[in-house]
Order: C-alpha cells, then sequence, then structure tokens
C-alpha cells in the first residue's frame, strides 16, 4: 500500500479504547492467558497433569473422584469434592467444572471440554507466567488506510464447511452466512472472505495473509459490524486480533476457510505475541 494517511485525534482515540479493552479482556483471571494444559479423559479412572483426583469418561459422560484432602471445590457451588462427581457436555460445550489451589482455593480452574466428540480438561492458573508477566500484545501503528469499504453478499442459507483447528487432533466447522467483497489498494482483484454471524448481526472473518509467520500469528480475524441495509461493510484490520492459540499451545481455536487469505501484508491490526 502506498504511504499511511494520517490519522484523525478521533480515530486515534477510539482505537486506544479499544486496544485497552482488548487488553483488560486478555488480562482476566482464568482467562487465556492461564492455560497451562489439554489433556484427554480416558476410559479408566487416571490421575491427570498439574489437577488432583482421577478422571475418566464412559463416551457421553466425565466422571471426578476425589478426596476432601485432594483441595477441590466445584466452582459453581463451592462444595468439597469427596466422593465422585459427574458432569454431561455437547460437542464444542465447556464448563469451569472444579478449583483447586492458592490462599482461597481458586488459583487454578480446571475447564471441562468437549471437543471433537470426546472429553477433556484444561488447567487455568492464574500463577501462569504468560499472564503474570504480560504486558500488552504488540500491534502495529494505528493507520487509516486499512479501514476499507466493502459490500456483504449473503447466502440464502448458512453454509457449514469443515476446518481445521490449532489442535491438530480436533476438526472445526465454518458457519459461513455470507461473503464480505472487497478491493485493497495496489491489489488488481476483489478479495472475497467467507463470514461468520456473531451477536446483533455483526460478522467476524478468521483469514491468512501475506504477513502470518513474520510478524503476525498463522492466522488472525477481524469482527465487523452489522452490514447496513444495502449491504455495505466497513472492515478495519487495525482491529484485526489474535486468536487464544497464539498465546498457548492448548488453544482448538478455529483456523480461516480454505481460502479465506489475502495475497498482501495486512501490516494492521495485533503482532505476534511476545514471548
Amino acid at each position: 500500500m502506498s504511504s499511511p494517511t494520517t490519522a484523525t485525534d478521533a480515530q486515534l482515540a477510539r482505537w486506544e479504547r479499544f486496544r485497552a479493552g482488548r487488553h483488560s479482556a486478555l488480562a482476566t483471571e482464568h482467562g487465556w492467558l492461564t492455560l497451562t494444559s489439554f489433556q484427554w479423559l480416558e476410559s479408566q479412572p487416571s490421575a491427570m497433569e498439574l489437577v488432583p483426583g482421577l478422571w475418566s469418561t464412559d463416551g457421553t459422560t466425565a466422571f471426578l473422584t476425589a478426596s476432601a484432602a485432594d483441595g477441590l471445590t466445584v466452582v459453581e457451588t463451592g462444595h468439597v469434592v469427596e466422593g465422585t462427581i459427574t458432569a454431561t457436555l455437547e460437542d464444542e460445550e465447556s464448563l469451569m467444572w472444579v478449583q483447586f489451589g492458592g490462599d482461597d482455593g481458586t488459583q487454578v480452574v480446571v475447564e471441562l471440554a468437549m471437543r471433537a466428540d470426546k472429553y477433556a480438561v484444561r488447567t487455568r492458573d492464574n500463577s501462569s507466567p504468560v499472564l503474570t508477566g504480560f504486558k500488552g500484545v504488540p500491534t502495529y501503528e494505528y493507520n487509516p488506510d486499512w479501514v476499507i469499504q466493502g459490500r456483504f453478499e449473503a447466502y440464502a442459507e448458512p453454509v457449514d464447511v469443515p476446518i481445521g483447528t490449532a489442535n491438530p487432533l480436533v476438526d472445526g466447522v465454518h458457519r459461513s452466512v455470507g461473503e464480505v467483497v472487497f478491493r485493497v489498494p495496489g491489489v488488481p482483484h476483489q478479495i472475497r472472505l467467507h463470514a461468520e454471524e456473531e451477536k446483533l448481526g455483526a460478522l467476524n472473518v478468521t483469514f491468512h495473509d501475506e504477513s502470518n509467520g513474520k510478524t503476525t500469528d498463522e492466522w488472525r480475524k477481524v469482527f465487523i459490524p452489522r452490514p447496513r441495509p444495502d449491504g455495505s461493510v466497513v472492515i478495519d484490520f487495525n482491529r484485526a486480533i489474535n486468536y487464544p492459540s497464539a498465546f498457548t499451545p492448548y488453544g482448538t481455536c478455529p483456523m480461516p476457510v480454505r481460502g479465506n487469505s489475502l495475497d498482501v501484508l495486512v501490516e494492521a491490526g495485533e503482532k505476534l505475541p511476545q514471548e
């Protein structure tokens, strides 16, 4: 792209508020920066790394057996786990199930998750160095040239497209509701990207670009405000953000749909997280 256009004070102020909110959301207790393990449950009661008790599944239900001495309590009720408790989830659901550790017994939360129709647990530890050492996500400087006008072409019905995820053992599905169509200065052809629908009609676009693996993570996403009645949209790549899998090896984040790529360096939005 050509030399960056100078941003107005109002544009910069809005973007800085967005960045502050993004950092606050990332740095929450038991958030994405606190993941310390991802482990599949087996059919036989088994010990897990980093968490007390014996864990198992019969394929439809998850089981946890522990004694009071293990120090586990149920997140929702605070009740001590003594004996066996169970939980049942649908695919892609998660439950912050039990907790332990620290002065108040809540340092580590164990998330039960159903992924690829199998049960797994993820530990979320507030003492994780990824959280305690977090100083924000590096970003490109705000560039108004990366605020792109485009249009949304809705499908008559959503289309489910198989995709990969950050975990090679977990397949995903992208529910495409249509395509965002736009042009980037310096690129001779139109770009079309599949979009998913978010709350209140907003769109979510997961994409690759030529900066991936150099200055940015392997893929990113950008949220687009609800299309106007004429289908026009504004895509602000300054608000492109990383998936949790950029910060932790324990994510199961969705990859872009095949072909959701920009054959240009998108030098806007979040960069690779600092080590």
